[in-house]
């Protein structure tokens, strides 16, 4: 077993950053913050110049780059109904996404590794706010589960790199992320994605209501991805530690409240009913975020201001979304 020595600092500019699945979500906006930050050497490769399910490409695309960092945002995602459906893809794909990413990472000795999860991870029912140390300590929800078990095993192999060969990788766990590059499938995007594309149709075709699944009493934590990027970026330059650090707002709402955001933000003016034969999912999932906070950052765009600006991102750009 090795020590972890390693002092964070202010990255070089001209570092190599490998990010890997660019063109996501998570990933595009990692780009776009890197980019406006002065990074001037970022590295990216679409599905069709490299497939992570592919082991040999990826370990001879790492050791042909080089990278100084490597941030893993590349992950098979989708809302309850395809984690629900479609659990084996879940589990498997991404398992083998991380770990050819990983176990190749580590092979160049990349020194520092960024990986990212999901806030699925922690147990169903775990006290709230959710703390980091609530990690394995209960029962799943359902409905994610495989999903949720992937991302534990990534967590996992970060915090076996640190012990084994003394490496400073970290973890980060976002809450519940929206905004530009988003999915907006009606069947495998995220609940806030999904009820914007719901809402403007209604809009757009005059219906006097809107149908959500559930109850719209869950709680949940909603996120800006361009704040997600700017913690990452923090972390890499002000954090290290073998525990996953939560990164969100320290703030939820309900269901039926972003609804009526949503509902605002696209000018619907009908009503909203809710389909109690459809699952709810976790009743509340709101994340401790004291460790994130505590460090030097916070978030800087509310959730009014970024439902608006994601609402207008997603009408300007029809024909090139993700559904």
């Amino acid at each position: 077993m090795q020590e972890v020595t390693f002092d964070p600092a202010r990255l070089d500019r001209d570092s190599r950053i490998y990010v890997a699945g660019h063109r996501g979500l998570v990933g595009s906006a990692l780009w776009r913050h890197f980019e406006s930050e002065g990074f001037t050497d970022l590295v990216g490769r679409t599905r069709q110049e490299l497939d992570l399910l592919d082991r040999s490409a990826v370990f001879r695309f790492m050791a042909d780059v080089q990278p100084d960092v490597v941030v893993v945002a590349a992950a098979k995602v989708g809302g309850i109904m395809a984690n629900n459906t479609y659990p084996v893809d879940f589990i498997s794909e991404n398992l083998q996404v991380q770990v050819n990413l990983l176990d190749a990472a580590l092979d160049e000795r990349v020194e520092r590794v960024l990986f990212l999860g999901s806030s699925c991870i922690y147990p169903k029912f775990a006290e709230q706010p959710i703390r980091e140390d609530s990690l394995l300590t209960g029962t799943l929800e359902p409905t994610n589960d495989a999903y949720a078990i992937a991302k534990i095993a990534g967590i996992l192999q970060v915090q076996a790199v640190r012990r084994q060969y003394g490496l400073p990788w970290i973890s980060a766990m976002p809450t519940n992320l929206y905004g530009p590059g988003d999915n907006f499938s009606p069947t495998t995007s995220h609940v806030l994605p999904a009820l914007i594309q719901r809402y403007d149709n209604a809009r757009a075709a005059g219906d006097a209501e809107v149908v959500n699944w559930g109850s719209g009493s869950p709680r949940r934590e909603f996120l800006h991805v361009d704040d997600m990027a700017s913690a990452c970026l923090h972390l890499l330059e002000n954090f290290d530690g073998p525990q996953q650090v939560n990164v969100g707002t320290g703030d939820d709402q309900t269901i039926r409240d972003i609804s009526h955001l949503v509902a605002g933000a696209v000018g619907f003016t009908g009503e909203t009913q809710w389909d109690l034969s459809k699952p709810d999912g976790t009743p509340r999932k709101l994340l401790d975020v004291s460790t994130l906070f505590e460090s030097g950052w916070k978030p800087k765009i509310s959730l009014p201001e970024g439902i608006e600006a994601t609402v207008e991102w997603y009408r300007s750009n029809q024909a090139t979304l993700r559904t």
